[in-house]
């Protein structure tokens, strides 16, 4: 059998459940904070920017690798433009345009 005796005054009882009762409304007040209506859908929008930084993020890297990756095709080592390259883009994008105003040119009249 368990013994039941208990060697505690009745003070020290009454502040025991004093205690356990302060410990209990605190987690009462956090839990009631969990799930308040406010609470849920700010940690829901937290979550949704976390992610949306995340992918922001991962998107400036990719397109800054691009962008290296084009800038190394078109300069040399020392950063000097490679004209065997640069001069038969431009002439291509020159060309482009050319035949958009003749396009927008011709529907226009």
């Amino acid at each position: 059998m368990a013994d039941t005796s208990d060697t505690r005054t009745p003070a020290q009882i009454e502040a025991d459940i004093r205690r356990r009762r302060a410990v209990l409304a605190e987690t009462l007040d956090e839990i009631g904070v969990r799930v308040h209506p406010k609470t849920i859908v700010g940690d829901a929008k937290a979550k949704v920017v976390a992610n949306i930084d995340h992918t922001v993020g991962r998107a400036y890297v990719q397109v800054n690798r691009v962008v290296s990756d084009v800038r190394a095709q078109f300069t040399d080592e020392e950063g000097a433009p490679r004209l065997e390259r640069v001069v038969p883009v431009a002439l291509v994008a020159v060309g482009v345009v050319g035949l958009l105003l003749l396009s927008s040119r011709r529907r226009k009249g």
